[in-house]
């Protein structure tokens, strides 16, 4: 899908955000801060390349005028168009992709990772690099490399079958170098992972400065969730160390990383950014469009709110519920959030799941809410029972609402919470069910807490606050410097993003 939406403005600056499943075809957390950016800024005009599942998904947001241009990047569906090279460049590229899986298994050999990584965003480019995955040789590469002696993965007996679900995957995630990438301006992707590859690209080409926001590490997600993904350890080596080395890459590269919390600063720093081109910026919220939520609901309620989803674990809230109301029967759950497509066997799961614990009656899932304050207002206490988050906007909507919170200790949850709620460790449900009775049982302490928690968000949190952070960075590092010989340069931050790829 690509959908020009209108003309570009002289002398504006322009800014390409680059997102991965969320802005502008999906709701949720990333997808609000996007939308939030956008609007907030109609003196910037926007360009946004969005990695997407099959290309077929549509715009679920009303985008502005100075929205010029929507790109989809599908990493699944239809292959792209394209045949495999011949000859001295089918030679050249095997090469390139030999030295690519190389630096992907080998320790001793990472320097190799970005110099073919720039080859294989050429071939994206021409589209050559797709079909060549494709191909019985990218097979063969693979096996090759993979049965040397010395590589641990060799002691685990990767399978042809491992070969071609490992260059399957390899593929996919390669798509989004088949992207036009932006010629000026910045390039701000909004995750980590692959949705950096188009800006990789914009810098090496352009010099087109990289902006990089973080607001759950990209990469201990991909951990997380290739734990128990169903594929043999050969095929997860070679996929989580090409997640690892593109995310080392990102660091390094980048003219400034702007994570959503101090958590996502040390993932940072370990994968080898240099602090001083770290910036932390917090989620915002507008306190009068999430105002006081008024009366608590008169039967004793938990509420939730998001995307039904694995990493948000409501298998372990369901738990610590059913702990709950062993103390207190006439308790309910509201869980309000739709299920994104695929998801449905997860939702499926904790339905089972409530049903088995004897809860199926007194847990509700609401599906999506047009009004996310409704969904708020609907708990006495709202919680969070996430294995990995950033700077979760329910969260800081729940407490502009006024209400108690009981969150997992994730990402910057802490930082949010301050002592305005309750933090427990994540995947602990007897912890949560504790805390969750512990406010149950003292409407006073809500009460305070509630209060609290908004004075908190209007002191530290305010969307005007987050909008005119990220105003200025963009104008800074899109801002040329005059030096005296009449030379134009980009700033010194963005000097530091656009050193070649392959040194």
């Amino acid at each position: 899908m690509h959908v020009d939406h209108g003309a570009r403005r002289p002398g504006t600056p322009r800014v390409t955000l680059l997102t991965e499943g969320t802005y502008p075809h999906s709701h949720g957390g990333v997808s609000v801060w996007c939308d939030q950016l956008v609007t907030g800024m109609p003196d910037i005009d926007f360009d946004v390349v969005a990695v997407t599942g099959t290309g077929r998904e549509p715009l679920v947001w009303d985008l502005p005028g100075h929205v010029l241009n929507v790109r989809s990047v599908p990493m699944w569906g239809t292959p792209p168009a394209g045949s495999p090279p011949r000859g001295r460049q089918r030679r050249q590229l095997a090469e390139a992709y030999e030295r690519f899986v190389t630096a992907l298994l080998d320790p001793a050999a990472e320097q190799g990772f970005a110099p073919a990584l720039h080859t294989l965003a050429r071939a994206a480019g021409d589209g050559t690099l797709s079909a060549f995955l494709r191909d019985d040789t990218a097979i063969t590469v693979l096996t090759t490399v993979w049965r040397r002696p010395g590589l641990a993965v060799r002691e685990a007996r990767p399978t042809l079958h491992d070969a071609l679900t490992a260059t399957s995957l390899l593929e996919h995630a390669l798509r989004p170098l088949a992207a036009p990438p932006p010629e000026e301006g910045v390039a701000h992707a909004v995750s980590g992972g692959v949705a950096v590859l188009p800006g990789l690209t914009a810098l090496e080409r352009h010099g087109v400065p990289l902006l990089l926001t973080e607001h759950g590490v990209y990469l201990r997600e991909r951990y997380l969730g290739y734990r128990t993904a169903p594929y043999r350890w050969p095929v997860k080596a070679v996929v989580l160390g090409f997640f690892r080395l593109l995310a080392e890459e990102s660091y390094r590269r980048a003219a400034l990383i702007t994570p959503g919390n101090r958590y996502n600063r040390l993932w940072e720093e370990q994968g080898g950014a240099d602090p001083a081109s770290i910036r932390t910026v917090y989620n915002g919220v507008d306190p009068a469009a999430f105002p006081p939520a008024g009366p608590e609901p008169a039967e004793p309620t938990l509420s939730w709110a998001g995307r039904v989803d694995p990493i948000k674990d409501l298998e372990t809230l369901i738990r610590a519920f059913a702990l709950v109301r062993d103390s207190r029967p006439g308790v309910r759950l509201r869980l309000f959030g739709g299920t994104p497509r695929g998801g449905e066997g997860y939702r499926e799961r904790c339905e089972a799941l409530a049903a088995e614990l004897g809860q199926a009656g007194a847990v509700t899932f609401e599906g999506r809410v047009e009004d996310i304050r409704d969904a708020y207002a609907a708990g006495n206490v709202v919680m969070l029972s996430s294995i990995s988050e950033g700077f979760p906007f329910t969260l800081i909507e729940a407490m502009s609402c006024g209400r108690a919170t009981v969150s997992t200790d994730v990402g910057g949850v802490r930082e949010a919470v301050g002592d305005t709620g309750l933090v427990v460790p994540p995947r602990d449900p007897a912890a949560m069910a504790a805390a969750a009775l512990e406010l149950l049982d003292d409407p006073a302490r809500r009460r305070a807490m509630g209060e609290a928690a908004r004075l908190r968000v209007i002191e530290q949190f305010t969307l005007r606050q987050t909008i005119d952070t990220f105003r200025s960075i963009y104008r800074e590092l899109s801002a040329p410097v005059e030096r005296p010989a009449g030379r134009i340069v980009l700033p010194a931050r963005a000097v530091t993003g656009a050193r070649s790829l392959t040194g």
